[in-house]
């Protein structure tokens, strides 16, 4: 089969909005290298060796590649990114001078050769990601999340990813139930799990990541306590025209019926504003929202958002220029 790969070089702050236009116009898979260079820190909390050389990319660029099938590609379609690019000012985010290239490649060519950079990462003090056909040994009290992440978003080597498991590791509690929107490869969820949850739910509005997530659930031996369900946001919970609650899928069949302890989203900023309300109804009172995805320009408004849908900001965690956040719903509320 015969694919396209849209390469866009731009500033690192608009990466996830460029990678979020690919997957809108049909992207079968993006991926994002950023630049490292030498006056860039290195996240070495957790004791991690960089061995790699360093690449080539200047400071504060992403190089962001979109692969698109060919019933997908147009002419017209480079056109139509450079024009959704041009306009990233208005919603904060500037792509700089950024520049657009195209070729045709072969399937292989892309989707296993990323392979050989995805090693074993250990992204927390007990939490190590390790890709199925990678060896190895893991300590006594290591939990490891066995991933192959295909062309889904999530490997966890981006900070917004790291910053969730992370986050997860020390506000979760065992026998809490979750809701992970926005899956992706459903790392979050089997993060949780593995950290002592009881049941999860895990949604994705792309099928491709609805099918990758439900392959390392069943990877990691989970496929009886994380359900996935296509869903935009937490569109799948939403009341029917009858005010039957929980009406957008099988009644009595689920594992995880809201109101529910935790939830966690890994998203866009401007998605997370879209639904802030809805996940402060599905928590209990005292029930913890961890937000990530954020980058820096839009900390403010994800904060203001967030205390005007009534959550209490706990904290809020920091890794390049991303953030993520912490609420709780006050324990009064619904009592």
């Amino acid at each position: 089969m015969r694919w396209f790969e849209i390469t866009i070089v731009a500033n690192e702050q608009a990466q996830e909005m460029v990678a979020h236009y690919m997957h809108e116009w049909g992207a079968g898979g993006v991926s994002i290298e950023e630049s490292w260079s030498p006056d860039k820190p290195r996240d070495t909390s957790l004791g991690q060796w960089y061995d790699k050389p360093l690449n080539d990319i200047p400071a504060g660029l992403a190089v962001i590649a979109g692969y698109f099938p060919e019933d997908v590609y147009t002419d017209g379609l480079v056109a139509e990114l450079t024009a959704q690019l041009q306009g990233l000012p208005e919603f904060g985010y500037d792509a700089g001078e950024f520049t657009v290239k195209t070729r045709e490649v072969n399937e292989d060519d892309w989707a296993h050769a990323w392979k050989k950079y995805f090693k074993p990462l250990q992204v927390s003090e007990r939490l190590t990601i390790k890709p199925t056909w990678e060896d190895y040994t893991p300590r006594e009290d290591e939990l490891i999340i066995e991933l192959d992440p295909g062309m889904a978003f999530g490997t966890g080597t981006h900070p917004t990813t790291a910053l969730c498991l992370r986050t997860l590791e020390g506000a979760i509690r065992a026998g809490d139930t979750v809701i992970d929107v926005g899956t992706g490869s459903g790392i979050l969820a089997i993060g949780a799990m593995k950290l002592g949850a009881s049941r999860v739910l895990a949604l994705d509005l792309d099928p491709v990541a609805v099918s990758s997530a439900t392959e390392n659930v069943r990877l990691n031996g989970l496929q009886d306590d994380v359900e996935i369900r296509l869903s935009d946001l937490l569109g799948v919970l939403q009341e029917g025209e009858d005010g039957s609650p929980n009406a957008g899928y099988a009644a009595g069949t689920s594992r995880v019926v809201p109101p529910v302890d935790l939830v966690v989203a890994n998203i866009l900023a401007e998605i997370i504003l879209l639904f802030i309300a809805d996940v402060f109804d599905v928590l209990k009172p005292g029930g913890i929202y961890i937000a990530s995805g954020i980058y820096k320009n839009k900390e403010e408004d994800v904060e203001a958002g967030l205390l005007a849908a009534g959550f209490e900001i706990v904290d809020r965690v920091r890794q390049d220029d991303w953030i993520a956040f912490v609420c709780g719903k006050p324990k009064g509320e619904d009592e």
